[in-house]
């Protein structure tokens, strides 16, 4: 449990001093984190002592370590710490913020660096897809669902210590697709550096840094988070973009071999939905999935 959920859960249960002690310190934390044990006192209007008995009811170490933990907590920033409520935003601003990160993106990546990962996978005895957390995880495994239908074998994982033994199961003829928003997640980062100790080609789609650096091809990506912490990211539209972008032109390296896949694809769910439906889809261009 970090510092502010400690006291916001403490209050009620704290001596009358200590109470006004925490009162301020929820009321402003970047004072709290950085103002010196008589200034917090002299606004509390408190005694020193009270202090450092509610750093040890917190169990501080003393108010030093107090502060120090609350400046972690702050560290987080604003946007995550106002107790007031903000208003509902319109459903355009769903949209309006795809459209903006993946007009941010879109002169990012270089043909040329596409064309080159994608001859890699074309080539490749096996794709491994690496990715963890909400955004990463997911688009991991959709790019698992772009790439086994282009007859490229492949196969995602999330799971950190999965990743980690896969990697080292590489040798020089396998490809390694790490994805990450950020670009500092450690799992990845580290099981793209085990990949990459035994030879594999690694293609990295994520922001400049750590990552990004031990990549072969990198697929660069932005973010551009708001304010509003209230809506999903729209950064993972940038990565999905990505991934189609390397998935369409997988699809068109290998296109004597991905359209038969594609049409063994298409044949099967139709007969599925016409079985399910007792009858001909009648749009017969429903998307290859679902």
């Amino acid at each position: 449990m970090d510092i502010i959920d400690k006291i916001s859960q403490g209050m009620g249960h704290f001596s009358p001093a200590e109470q006004k002690v925490a009162k301020l310190i929820l009321s402003d934390l970047h004072f709290a984190a950085s103002a010196s044990i008589d200034e917090l006192a002299q606004r509390a209007q408190v005694s020193n002592a009270s202090i450092t008995r509610l750093a040890k009811s917190l169990q501080c170490d003393n108010v030093r370590d107090l502060k120090l933990q609350l400046a972690k907590s702050t560290a987080v920033g604003e946007r995550f710490l106002g107790t007031s409520l903000v208003e509902r935003v319109n459903i355009s601003h769903v949209y309006s913020s795809i459209e903006e990160i993946l007009h941010l993106n879109a002169p990012l990546i270089e043909e040329q660096v596409v064309q080159q990962a994608c001859d890699a996978i074309c080539s490749a005895r096996h794709c491994l897809i690496y990715g963890v957390g909400g955004g990463s995880s997911m688009l991991a495994t959709e790019c698992q669902n772009r790439l086994f239908r282009l007859d490229i074998l492949s196969n995602a994982h999330s799971d950190p210590m999965l990743m980690r033994m896969t990697a080292s199961t590489i040798n020089k003829s396998d490809v390694v697709i790490s994805l990450s928003i950020s670009g500092v997640s450690p799992d990845v980062i580290d099981a793209t550096r085990i990949a990459k100790e035994y030879g594999a080609v690694v293609i990295a789609i994520c922001p400049e840094g750590e990552l990004c650096a031990l990549a072969d091809f990198h697929l660069p990506i932005k973010t551009q988070e708001s304010d509003y912490i209230f809506k999903p990211s729209a950064a993972r539209y940038a990565m999905m973009a990505a991934v189609d972008i390397l998935s369409s032109e997988v699809a068109m390296k290998n296109q004597r071999r991905s359209k038969e896949k594609l049409r063994r694809l298409k044949m099967q769910l139709d007969r599925h939905r016409n079985e399910a439906c007792g009858a001909d889809p009648v749009d017969k261009r429903f998307p290859l999935g679902d």
